[in-house]
């Protein structure tokens, strides 16, 4: 069997496809040999000293750990120099970074969570790096927050790193998603999975049930319909799966079908994860591999961002599965 490598796959798209130009292309490469570097930063845990605090808080008043920050650090200063960026965002920074004027700008912006679930990490459970790439639009300083503020829509290639068992990379650049999993001999990314289809139904779903007693009734209809199981109206039973780090469970929801909420409620108003470093990309590759993405009320790729670190409730995942949820937002 034919091994295709992440730079093969790129160039077929680019050749052949249509949907890659040759700067993105190569934006994809540099941040996914970041991800290598990440990845082998997080396999040594305490034996290179990484684990724990940081000391510090992010933007969003949360306590960052040490591997947060050397990640930012690993993403910043692998894409500042290659002359595919024009600025790019990540959760852990409060403002848009600049390419340094020193090095050639391009016309792309990249978003990132540079360690989902790394609170996670003292534990030994998978994290991962989530990315999204837009364009700058024509007339706009790309260093200004305003550049960003685009719908998911907008986006022209997102993926995710799961620092697991394996290190996988998901991406999708419009054109399906596919999976690729790193041969650490190699050194390379390998193409393991071509066509990634989530499937329509499932039985299972995932969801911080701590937060059930905070939760808007369409969300506590869908569980208690799932928990009742055969004697209930949906006539079969559900397993639940929840490891509180975003990208082993949407993985999981890409390998064999689920559903993932992080609703709005009573505790999380505004919803609980980011719309452009979180929901967007994971929307993007979800729909790519024929899944559904909402807020509840729509479709988390129409929702216009008004701020960098904009929140977002989140159900995604199986299509029909989402499809009953809006229904039961919509009232029906």
């Amino acid at each position: 069997m034919r091994r295709v490598t992440l730079t093969q796959y790129l160039v077929e798209q680019q050749r052949s496809k249509g949907v890659v130009s040759a700067e993105l292309r190569l934006l994809i490469e540099v941040v996914a040999r970041a991800c290598k570097s990440i990845s082998n930063a997080i396999s040594k845990g305490a034996l290179s000293g990484v684990l724990g605090g940081a000391g510090t808080d992010n933007v969003q008043g949360e306590a960052q750990k040490k591997l947060d920050v050397i990640a930012n650090d690993v993403l910043v200063e692998a894409n500042e120099w290659g002359g595919h960026l024009a600025a790019m965002a990540s959760e852990e920074m409060d403002l848009p970074l600049s390419i340094p004027n020193r090095y050639p700008k391009g016309e792309y912006l990249l978003v990132y969570d540079p360690l989902d679930g790394s609170s996670n990490i003292d534990v030994n459970v998978s994290v991962g790096t989530i990315f999204s790439v837009l364009r700058c639009p024509d007339g706009v300083n790309c260093t200004d927050e305003s550049a960003f503020l685009q719908p998911g829509s907008k986006q022209v290639a997102a993926g995710f790193a799961v620092y697991g068992p394996a290190t996988i990379l998901v991406l999708t650049v419009g054109n399906g998603t596919v999976g690729f999993t790193l041969d650490r001999e190699l050194g390379s990314w390998v193409m393991t999975q071509e066509k990634i289809e989530i499937p329509a139904d499932t039985t299972e779903f995932a969801i911080n049930m701590s937060n059930a007693r905070n939760w808007t009734p369409p969300v506590k209809r869908y569980i208690d319909e799932c928990l009742a199981g055969k004697t209930g109206p949906r006539g079969k039973d559900f397993n639940m799966r929840w490891v509180a780090s975003m990208v082993a469970d949407v993985y999981r929801i890409l390998s064999r079908g689920g559903v993932f909420m992080y609703p709005v409620d009573a505790k999380h108003t505004g919803g609980r994860l980011r719309l452009l470093y979180e929901a967007n990309p994971m929307s993007f590759i979800v729909e790519q591999a024929g899944g559904a993405a909402i807020n509840g009320t729509q479709r988390i790729m129409d929702v216009q961002p008004t701020k960098l670190h904009q929140r977002q409730g989140v159900i995604l995942g199986s299509k029909h599965e989402v499809e009953l949820v809006g229904r039961y937002y919509a009232g029906q």
